[in-house]
Parts: C-alpha cells; structure tokens; sequence
C-alpha cells in the first residue's frame, strides 16, 4: 500500500479561546484520534479538543452537533 491509497477518516480538531478551529492531525481510527486528542486535552490550556469523521457536521466537545 503507498501513501496515495491510505485513508484517514477520523480527525482531531482543536478550537481555541477565539473560536478558530484547526485540524491537528488525521488519523486511521477512531480510538487513536481519540487517544490523540486526550493527550491534548490532558495539557490543561483552555482549547478545546475532538474528534470528527471526515463527512460530518462539525461537532462541539461534548458531542452535540452546531
């Protein structure tokens, strides 16, 4: 497999004190985009870290959609 067939579905975004929203980093599974992003979270700064399938609506932390 080359690097043009990998799929990478799952996101990590992170929004900061402004509300700007970046992409972190994609991933090939849920559980490691979601190990990723607690990582983050775990730093104690004030942005906000999730997780995101590429295709969906965007999603706040606690999972609700906006």
């Amino acid at each position: 497999m080359n690097e043009s067939t990998i799929f990478l579905p799952w996101l990590v975004i992170r929004q900061d004190d402004n509300g700007n929203r970046y992409r972190v980093g994609r991933y090939a599974t849920r559980a490691e985009a979601q190990r990723v992003a607690d990582g983050l979270d775990a730093t104690g700064h004030k942005q906000l870290y999730w997780v995101e399938r590429i295709g969906q609506h965007a999603q706040s932390a606690d999972g609700t959609r906006n």
